[in-house]
């Protein structure tokens, strides 16, 4: 009798690695999540908040620097097992001296920002908000580019608190980022 072996499954982070170009993966809680690359109004909210924040914390210009505000990393919660990518992250530098030289983020960031779409809202808000509170995540906000609010949360004792939201063209001003102010009605097209 011949005996067939069995092919080993790809892991989901083996199926992520496959995933096309023009696809986004995360594996949380063990399950491969894949999604289309962002659409104009949350490229253009991603871009907006970026150029708000980057000059003053990123490179330091009219703001206090020492921080790294970089799009999309692929943060490795817990290696190649725990894999979140928001659209936005930040890590003080004192915690991050320097940027990982491959594409595997292992560093949790004291600030991340996910730019809600109809398609990822749910998993935004009941998946990757729990996920980056269970591994301490210290702020969160949750941008709508189609509802033109924003949503900032701190952690407390592991629980999201809303720090506040606003809308239109309502002033930002949250932590971790409250030594600069801008307006809402940036990031919308």
């Amino acid at each position: 009798m011949i005996r067939a072996e069995a092919i080993p499954l790809p892991t989901p982070y083996e199926q992520l690695l496959a995933l096309p170009e023009n696809q986004v993966g995360e594996v949380i809680d063990g399950q491969l999540y894949t999604q289309p690359r962002p659409a104009g109004p949350h490229a253009a909210a991603e871009a907006a908040i970026s150029a708000n924040i980057g000059p003053p914390f990123h490179f330091g210009r009219g703001g206090p620097g020492g921080w790294w505000i970089l799009p999309e990393p692929e943060i490795h919660f817990i290696r190649d097992t725990e894999v979140a990518v928001p659209d936005l992250a930040g890590w003080r530098r004192e915690r991050m001296p320097t940027i990982p030289r491959d594409h595997r983020f292992e560093v949790v960031p004291d600030w991340v920002c996910e730019i809600l779409s109809p398609s990822t809202q749910q998993k935004d808000r009941v998946l990757k908000l729990p996920l980056y509170a269970r591994y301490g995540v210290a702020y969160a906000w949750l941008v709508d580019p189609l509802a033109h609010t924003l949503e900032a949360f701190e952690l407390h004792e592991g629980k999201w608190l809303l720090l506040g939201a606003v809308r239109e063209d309502e002033t930002v001003c949250f932590p971790p980022f409250v030594a600069v102010t801008f307006s809402l009605a940036d990031l919308w097209v």
